[in-house]
């Protein structure tokens, strides 16, 4: 059965780190990118991350070399390792499977909430 269920998050001080995680079923992981995006209140939902079934990676500007996203085939589950957290990082973050044919279609997680305070 489909779920995309989130992880990990909490309330952090500045400069902390926080691994959230992605566990998933029913999706047909293996032949997916996959994908975090964030959004906090008053702002559009931004993309945070994306990792292809492939394992090649992306960032958004404000995040590269202080997160890194990764997967595992095997147990169907991807992470999003967060470092050197700042305030700004402060939102919602949602697990995103994206649309790749009329069969496999979109899903989202329900979102975890990352707080950073200063």
């Amino acid at each position: 059965q489909v779920q995309l269920v989130e992880s990990g998050g909490g309330l952090v001080q500045a400069g902390d780190s926080l691994r959230l995680s992605c566990a998933t079923s029913g999706i047909m992981f293996t032949i997916r990118p996959m994908a975090w995006y964030r959004q906090a209140p008053g702002k559009q939902r931004e993309l945070v991350a994306r990792i292809s079934s492939g394992s090649n990676t992306n960032y958004a500007d404000s995040v590269k070399d202080r997160f890194t996203i990764s997967r595992d085939n095997v147990k169907e589950t991807v992470w999003l390792q967060m470092n050197s957290l700042k305030p700004e990082d402060t939102a919602v973050y949602y697990c995103n499977a994206p649309r790749i044919s009329s069969v496999v279609t979109e899903y989202w997680g329900q979102g975890t909430q990352v707080t950073v305070s200063s």
